[in-house]
């Protein structure tokens, strides 16, 4: 689901103006890829807990950062409110799942 969702948010960055290149287009692609990197850094780390919550909470505030940029991009007209209310709405689905796992990271961990 995160990586589908980042690779709609690089196809739709496309559209984005030049001169957004190296803050918003490049912030927003950033934190929705670091949310598919540290659900994958937190898999290999489930051996220990607490790092393996750690990569997770870094995954849910990455996918929060997303959302945030998607706000930006409505408001500066560089999104269509209908993509960005389905994109924002994945987020959110991720950001749940991220939570049930930490909340009950006991069952995902490895021995």
């Amino acid at each position: 689901m995160g990586f589908d969702a980042a690779m709609e948010i690089f196809a739709l960055t496309k559209q984005f103006p030049k001169e957004e290149t190296y803050s918003l287009t490049d912030q927003i692609r950033r934190s929705s890829r670091a949310v598919c990197s540290n659900i994958a850094e937190a898999w290999r780390r489930r051996r220990y807990e607490g790092a393996f919550e750690n990569c997770l909470n870094i995954a849910e505030a990455e996918a929060n950062e997303t959302q945030v940029w998607i706000e930006f991009a409505v408001k500066c007209n560089y999104l269509e409110p209908t993509a960005a209310r389905e994109l924002y709405t994945t987020y959110d689905n991720i950001i749940g799942k991220l939570v049930l796992m930490i909340r009950h990271s006991d069952k995902w961990i490895i021995g």
